[in-house]
């Protein structure tokens, strides 16, 4: 993941929102499990927000310079592809830069 230690400059905040139990989000909860804290020591001042909750489909939301936020989905995505969501999130922040 070549841009994970340059999110805190493109983006103002991320939030992963998922189910506790769903098969849809298990691909989220395992990469969050292996990956958060290298996220967060490569962006200590990026806020990585995890929010659970009983029937939520798996999302990323990115909250870019004033307020714009954009959200995409991450049903059933494997890790390779979450960190590539992750990336096109992070490079459209640069492009909003």
């Amino acid at each position: 993941m070549a841009l994970r230690g340059q999110l805190s400059g493109n983006l103002k905040e991320l939030r992963f929102l998922f189910c506790q139990t769903s098969p849809a989000s298990t691909a989220t909860r395992e990469f969050l499990q292996k990956k958060y804290i290298d996220l967060k020591t490569l962006n200590p001042n990026l806020p990585i927000l995890i929010r659970e909750c009983r029937g939520t489909q798996p999302q990323l939301w990115a909250r870019y310079d004033m307020g714009v936020e954009r959200c995409v989905r991450l049903n059933d995505l494997t890790e390779t592809q979450i960190i590539k969501k992750l990336e096109e999130l992070a490079k459209e922040g640069e492009a909003k830069a």
